[in-house]
């Protein structure tokens, strides 16, 4: 079961505009409020930290025509970098809100579109947009990013994804893609010890007791097949949340043990990619 709305909200930006070399770049202060008639969460604001970095941001356009958002810290240094990978609704501007406040943390962080360019307002469109293409063609654009990210100086690099994009962190995992650390949220398992064994970097899971597509029974048998390989790895089973909990906008919102689950991606991603 996918995610059954999508996030919509009206922000308020402040933008500094500052020309570089490879293309424009915007400096953020950003104060997203929903309108009036919109009544939806936002995680981005939920989870704001008061210690977060000022930041850059841009559009980044690949050779095949799709157009991904690029977000990192405006203080130049040395900083890890995060592929982001949306739900089955695509590149929607609450991803995109996600991809700033990781940001902010200290990441270089590249929100992958895997649908060139739409973004779903239905199931029939999610479905349909999801089909249009194979696992091959999806792993190929996580791997650009993978490229993209080291090109600009990302010093370890890790795959976030919900969902959908959960599911595509790990087959990014999987597919011989040097990583340094895994994060899925509630996505499709592979339970196989055989392609597991691929991994040779931290994992982390986060998913839902009341999941009706992701059962507890794969996930603790995920989970007892990457310790037999030995491969490092945090999973959490929040037992009253069901599929999709960390969608604002979702009839499964879980903000207690959203708010949780991001503290623990914080500190996982602090100990995998900066230390």
């Amino acid at each position: 079961m996918e995610e059954q709305t999508s996030m919509r909200s009206v922000p308020i930006i402040i933008i500094v505009l500052i020309l570089v070399v490879g293309g424009i770049w915007f400096l953020v202060d950003r104060l997203d409020t929903p309108a009036e008639e919109i009544k939806e969460v936002n995680n981005s604001d939920m989870l704001e930290s008061a210690n977060r970095l000022a930041i850059m941001e841009r559009d980044v356009n690949f050779e095949d025509g799709r157009k991904e958002f690029f977000a990192e810290p405006l203080d130049v240094g040395a900083y890890p970098g995060v592929v982001m990978i949306h739900e089955w609704w695509g590149l929607t501007k609450e991803v995109k809100d996600m991809a700033r406040e990781l940001a902010g943390q200290g990441y270089k962080v590249l929100a992958v579109d895997l649908y060139n360019g739409k973004v779903a307002t239905s199931t029939a469109d999610a479905q349909k947009y999801r089909a249009a293409r194979t696992p091959e063609e999806t792993t190929k654009v996580l791997r650009e990013a993978v490229a993209f990210l080291k090109a600009e100086g990302a010093i370890k690099v890790a795959s976030l994804g919900w969902c959908y994009g959960g599911g595509k962190s790990l087959e990014l995992a999987l597919s011989g893609e040097p990583l340094d650390a895994t994060v899925i949220y509630y996505g499709q398992l592979s339970t196989d010890p055989e392609k597991l064994s691929a991994l040779k970097w931290p994992v982390l899971g986060i998913f839902g007791g009341k999941d009706q597509s992701i059962s507890t029974s794969t996930v603790r048998e995920f989970d007892a097949a990457l310790d037999r390989l030995g491969i490092e790895n945090e999973i959490y089973v929040y037992p009253e949340v069901g599929h999709a909990f960390a969608n604002p906008s979702g009839m499964n919102y879980a903000p207690a043990e959203t708010k949780d689950a991001w503290e623990k991606t914080l500190t996982f991603l602090e100990q995998s990619l900066k230390r």
